[in-house]
């Protein structure tokens, strides 16, 4: 090859390779664009991600539902949201295994007080660190077993008390203003798994609504039984809203 024709190979060869650098820098670029305006319009952070909200659902999920606060969870989240008006509404799904295996005997007692164990802290930190977080606790099936003992006053009687969380010190209920409780297991059904009945503590009474579907076997307590369609109703039988009419007058 002559010194003209390797000149002219050279300057088409610096030409193509300005072309792809002009191409990949633009690519670039608009990346970095694309990247700014994703970052830019992102959407805020959910109320639920406020470390002290107005308002807190803690809600345990029920029997076999993946992480999170279950269906009915998020239904009781999404009838109470409507009602509490400007003020931010933060959620908290109680970190428990909700084991489908729960009915029998040792699994009960592991799944549920791991579920007392975390509610429970989460509840006190909370009333600690947020003092004017009002916190509404909640739960369905398995997890109405969990709440429900979350608000007792004592351990129940033949428990070791060395094995289960020590109940929450009284002024906790000062921070409280209601729980909601759906499809809780009957005290016929709790005996059958060889478990103590759920008693809500006295603090906690006047201030709990115990919502049972009309011929739910685990909780109406006249014909203990596996779960049938009944216990299956509550995000569409209107109790939803029950529950949340309840909680929302106690904020």
């Amino acid at each position: 090859m002559n010194t003209i024709e390797f000149s002219r190979a050279d300057r088409t060869r610096r030409v193509l390779l300005d072309v792809r650098t002009r191409r990949i820098a633009r690519v670039l670029a608009a990346a970095v664009v694309t990247t700014w305006v994703v970052l830019t319009v992102a959407p805020v952070p959910s109320a639920s991600a406020d470390p002290c909200p107005d308002v807190e659902v803690v809600f345990a999920r029920g029997t076999g539902e993946p992480p999170g606060v279950g269906g009915v969870g998020q239904a009781f989240v999404d009838a109470l949201r409507s009602q509490v008006g400007s003020r931010s509404l933060g959620v908290y799904a109680v970190n428990y295994e909700a084991s489908a295996d729960f009915a029998s005997g040792m699994e009960f007692a592991r799944t549920v007080v791991d579920g007392i164990r975390d509610a429970s802290a989460h509840v006190e930190s909370m009333a600690a660190n947020c003092p004017k977080t009002r916190m509404v606790l909640g739960g369905y099936s398995q997890g109405a077993v969990v709440a429900g003992f979350v608000t007792s006053a004592v351990v129940p009687e033949g428990v070791p008390a060395d094995l289960v969380p020590a109940p929450m010190p009284p002024e906790i209920a000062n921070h409280v203003a209601a729980v909601a409780l759906f499809g809780k297991p009957s005290d016929q059904w709790m005996r059958d798994v060889g478990a103590p009945p759920i008693v809500i503590g006295p603090l906690y009474k006047a201030k709990t609504t115990d919502l049972c579907a009309p011929g739910d076997t685990i909780c109406d307590g006249a014909d203990a039984g596996p779960p049938n369609a009944a216990h299956a109703l509550y995000t569409v039988n209107g109790m939803m809203g029950q529950a949340a009419d309840f909680s929302a007058s106690r904020l």
